[in-house]
């Protein structure tokens, strides 16, 4: 098969991700060129990704030899909205960063605007993480009945929002949001850029939140300042079912009247020891069962790299008609409305009740 085609606007950190898939497999993707605003950056770009660039969104759509068959938007919030209103009036399917849109205003113009078009997704990599796509699979198989709560600690706002949704099947309807901040102190070693050199903890925020689905359906999130990159702070996820829960990778349910049992989810790589096949996922399976086969097996993905080439994979299927949407406008506008009442909450300690939105029943 030929590679997926595609472009990307925007040249900072997290655009250089989705460069870097045509990179690594140039056998499975091809990037066409990057949108940088000025002709230095450019040229940076050129330098250390080895992908052509253009200064407009015209340039990469149609003057390029191949037109891409969607473009990747990776820029600041406020930027996004534009770039994703331009390409889709020149009829360009989009996979737009998260979010969207950097508020409730903004999102609910963006939906009214291009949501009738079907030509926006959103890149929430989230669910495509190995670990998570692993217990999804295991959750929408029933190992643990129905789910009906989610604790997670391990990413922010929007991130988990997605998370939370998809382990719990909430749709998109009113949600009750409750939330508070503390401060505590807490040690620093790692951040964005590398070891801090940090000796002494300084005080740091915290937020817990509450988010009532209604059908007795409800998450709580937890979340520290810089929990991304600070290895004092781990992941942690609990989901809760009619029979049974799921705690990070240990599953206990009940499988008859009088028999409870508990299941880990065993990641299998290679790489370790004597093995000389190198370092990479095989797959994670659950008591003998494979859950999840990395696709990309021979390509040293980390797991976020996975997810990136994931959603670039179902993005090509679903522009070719192959696939389904990978992950809908409404879905990512849902998340962020919830990560933005999340923040209120916790700024002013009242209840936030985010109601059906326009978006609700696409």
């Amino acid at each position: 098969m030929a590679p997926i085609r595609y472009g990307i606007v925007g040249s900072g950190w997290r655009a250089e991700f989705f460069a870097r898939m045509a990179r690594l497999m140039p056998d499975r993707f091809e990037c066409t060129g990057i949108v940088t605003r000025t002709a230095e950056r450019g040229a940076e770009v050129e330098a250390a990704w080895g992908v052509p660039t253009v200064r407009t969104v015209e340039e990469l759509v149609v003057g390029g030899a191949e037109r891409p068959e969607f473009v990747v938007v990776a820029v600041p919030w406020p930027v996004t909205p534009e770039a994703t209103r331009e390409l889709v009036a020149m009829d360009v399917p989009v996979l737009a960063e998260t979010p969207p849109a950097p508020d409730a205003d903004g999102l609910r113009a963006l939906w009214s605007d291009v949501g009738a078009s079907g030509l926006v997704q959103v890149a929430e990599h989230s669910p495509s993480m190995p670990s998570h796509a692993a217990r999804i699979a295991a959750l929408d198989a029933g190992i643990i009945g129905t789910p009906t709560s989610v604790q997670i600690s391990s990413t922010h706002l929007y991130h988990a929002v997605g998370l939370i949704r998809r382990m719990l099947h909430t749709g998109r309807g009113p949600v009750t949001v409750r939330a508070t901040t503390f401060t505590a102190p807490l040690l620093e070693p790692l951040g964005r850029w590398g070891w801090t050199g940090e000796t002494q903890p300084q005080d740091r925020w915290n937020i817990l939140a509450t988010l009532d689905f209604g059908e007795g359906r409800y998450a709580l999130y937890d979340f520290s300042d810089n929990q991304w990159h600070n290895p004092l702070r781990t992941n942690r996820i609990v989901v809760r079912g009619s029979h049974g829960e799921l705690v990070d990778d240990l599953f206990t349910r009940v499988v008859d009247e009088r028999t409870v049992l508990s299941s880990r989810l065993e990641r299998r790589v290679s790489g370790l020891e004597q093995n000389l096949d190198g370092f990479d996922l095989e797959h994670i399976s659950l008591d003998g069962r494979v859950l999840y086969r990395n696709e990309w097996n021979g390509a040293r993905l980390a797991d976020d790299d996975i997810a990136v080439a994931d959603l670039l994979t179902r993005t090509g299927a679903w522009v070719a008609g192959t696939g389904p949407e990978p992950y809908p406008l409404a879905d990512g506008c849902q998340d962020h409305l919830l990560g933005l009442a999340i923040e209120e909450a916790s700024r002013t300690g009242e209840p936030v009740h985010v109601e059906a939105q326009p978006w609700a029943a696409a």
